[in-house]
């Protein structure tokens, strides 16, 4: 069993797992799958003054804040006990590229030289975590959505906003990873 939970299912198994899941909300309970907007109703429940200018409506929502804690819990449960004891695979380029920026620790899924504690109180890292993230969560709340409520929810039901919200991530992953990363990373150790 625990070689079950360990390593990657194959995508014929995942990919319809996950693809299914929005369809079963909707059909269930008329539920819109979707994370970004938990945090709206996490921010309203721990602020309660906050729950009209934020539009929340925790009852309604209440079942979402279950959902991100469950994977939250499945997250933490993943990383104690059934942690996938080979390395991350990635591509031979790839790590080609990185080794070229200097980039060398790579056992995890981002190169620790960036991505650490310590980084958090230099220029470099203030750069990529914080305005990065804030610069997601922005982006998201500004679009209506997050990658996983576009590609799943908003391609399953056929919206177009989602067609062109996908496109648009791919196209801002694509230019960022080979234009603007190697830019800011080589520019800035």
């Amino acid at each position: 069993m625990k070689e079950l939970l360990t390593h990657p299912w194959p995508w014929y198994i995942s990919g319809p797992l996950i693809g299914l899941t929005a369809p079963a909300l909707l059909v269930l309970g008329n539920k819109q799958f979707g994370i970004s907007s938990t945090l709206k109703d996490f921010c309203a429940m721990c602020v309660p003054s906050l729950s009209k200018p934020l539009n929340a409506n925790l009852k309604e929502n209440a079942w979402n804040l279950f959902f991100v804690a469950g994977i939250f819990i499945g997250s933490v449960i993943n990383y104690f006990w059934f942690q996938n004891p080979e390395p991350v695979k990635i591509s031979e380029n790839t790590i080609s590229d990185l080794h070229k920026m200097g980039l060398t620790n790579l056992n995890g899924l981002v190169p620790s030289e960036i991505f650490n504690w310590n980084n958090l109180l230099h220029f470099q890292g203030i750069l990529f975590i914080v305005i990065g993230g804030f610069l997601v969560g922005f982006g998201t709340r500004y679009g209506g959505g997050c990658t996983s409520g576009h590609g799943i929810l908003g391609l399953a039901t056929l919206n177009f906003g989602s067609l062109l919200a996908v496109i648009g991530f791919f196209i801002g992953g694509l230019t960022m990873v080979h234009l603007i990363f190697p830019l800011i990373y080589n520019n800035l150790r």
